[in-house]
């Protein structure tokens, strides 16, 4: 009797210590991130619009080239989870070997496209004539270093998938302790800094926006160096030992599982390309209150993504000691507790936003309309989440094809098709815009949680 009412327990809170102990450290270094985010910004918004606009402007391509390297870490990640689910080590430490191989091409790839188009990206996302130059010359500052910033994307994703969020977390505190210092010394001008009782002067290089990328350029490369340290000298996964010659029985499955992702990925990165593209095209005012909204908003999000990683990680154990009781039991669990996270994430965003936005401009007009903005994607917050740990549980099986075909249809069949017509035919501004995301964030509600209650990958149905 005791065993059946054990079977029929809906929400398995034994688990919760191993959802928390690999959410948190994620949650913390997004945290740590999304700080140094706001005050990249608002030392940069103290400059004016026109910096803003030229910082903000390539913040879409960025997100393109950062998600199409992170989605070769979803191909490891789902490959090593369940290797050290099912209790082979070897297995898992090889990929991690051909991970360093995978950083090593993709990374000089990428420096190569993103340095030799840099010039032409402010061109693409339709850049004022007059800030074009300065948005060139910050993106290709920022992606020089791009071979250390892939290894941080990788080897981050390869270390949490062993269960170790906390070594990603630990550098990402460092990076960002780097980026704030510099930023201080290489923003602004030599001026008098005053305390209570005491003024001293203070060195400062004053390059403005280009002593900014100098200073998110040098923290990249030093997070690029600790984290692949951090790999070698990691007591589970270490590559050490391991030829990094192209291994076909690692990278195939790898390969399978992150093809998808890629196309995805790209897909829908080149969405926001678009969408900021035709947002730029409005003027300074929207995109100075859509790239402020957006660093705000990106706050929001952290405990979804932090417990998408965890979802991932532990979707992927399960799946490798084949117990199909603990997957169940983690899909309902994670999905309980990312609603109730996302409820109350959604509503101090709603409360605070004109406060909140306030942070990173005096100007009243991009207060006013950053602040409608968020208050209306405010209320679609926990339907957001539900989709994320969803996909994120996916990621972990290795099932990466539905949440490419889901997201690419709610980007480019909602997102971008309904902010062309609202703002390029019907002449409407921002607001139109916004209401046009949401609308592609409430369809992949529907269709992830249409396909994880009748898909054929269904966690809650039993055996």
């Amino acid at each position: 009797m005791e065993k059946r009412l054990k079977d029929k327990r809906i929400f398995a809170w034994s688990l919760l210590p191993a959802v928390f102990a690999l959410a948190w450290p994620t949650m913390l270094e997004q945290l740590l991130h999304t700080a140094v985010q706001y005050i990249d910004t608002a030392m940069v918004g103290s400059l004016g619009t026109q910096a803003t606009a030229a910082v903000g402007s390539t913040t879409t391509v960025a997100w393109l080239v950062g998600s199409s390297v992170s989605a070769f870490g979803v191909g490891f990640l789902a490959y090593i989870s369940q290797a050290l689910g099912a209790g082979e080590g070897d297995r898992a430490r090889k990929a991690a070997a051909q991970s360093v191989l995978a950083v090593l091409v993709i990374g000089l790839l990428f420096t190569a496209v993103t340095l030799g188009l840099s010039p032409l990206v402010p061109v693409w996302m339709q850049v004022d004539p007059s800030i074009r130059a300065l948005a060139s010359r910050y993106f290709f500052i920022l992606y020089l270093p791009m071979l250390p910033r892939t290894a941080s994307v990788i080897f981050g994703t390869v270390l949490r998938a062993a269960g170790d969020s906390r070594t990603p977390m630990r550098v990402g505190l460092g990076v960002n302790l780097i980026n704030v210092v510099l930023n201080f010394l290489l923003i602004y001008p030599s001026r008098e800094l005053s305390l209570p009782g005491l003024r001293f002067p203070m060195w400062g290089a004053g390059l403005g926006v280009v002593g900014a990328a100098i200073a998110s350029a040098a923290a990249f490369t030093v997070g690029g160096v600790a984290i692949t340290l951090a790999l070698y000298r990691h007591p589970v996964i270490f590559p050490r030992g391991h030829s990094l010659r192209p291994d076909g029985k690692v990278l195939r499955p790898c390969l399978r599982v992150a093809f998808p992702n890629m196309l995805q990925r790209f897909g829908t990165s080149l969405g926001y390309v678009a969408f900021a593209a035709m947002i730029n095209s409005l003027g300074e005012l929207s995109t100075a209150a859509h790239t402020i909204a957006n660093t705000v908003e990106s706050a929001f999000y952290i405990p979804g993504y932090g417990m998408q990683a965890a979802a991932a990680t532990l979707t992927g154990n399960s799946l490798g000691a084949g117990d199909e009781r603990r997957r169940r039991d983690l899909s309902r669990l994670i999905i309980l507790i990312e609603v109730g996270l996302m409820l109350l994430s959604g509503g101090l965003l709603f409360a605070f936003a004109p406060p909140m936005v306030g942070i990173f401009t005096k100007d009243p007009a991009v207060i006013v309309l950053g602040s409608t903005v968020l208050r209306m994607v405010a209320c679609s917050e926990p339907f957001y989440g539900v989709s994320i740990v969803v996909e994120g549980m996916l990621q972990g099986a290795g099932k990466t094809r539905a949440p490419f075909v889901f997201n690419i249809l709610g980007m480019w069949g909602v997102r971008i098709l309904g902010t062309w017509i609202c703002t390029q035919r019907l002449g409407m501004g921002l607001v139109s815009a916004w209401g046009c995301m949401i609308g592609h964030n409430l369809l992949l509600f529907t269709l992830f949680l249409i396909y994880y209650l009748r898909g054929r990958w269904n966690p809650l149905r039993q055996p």
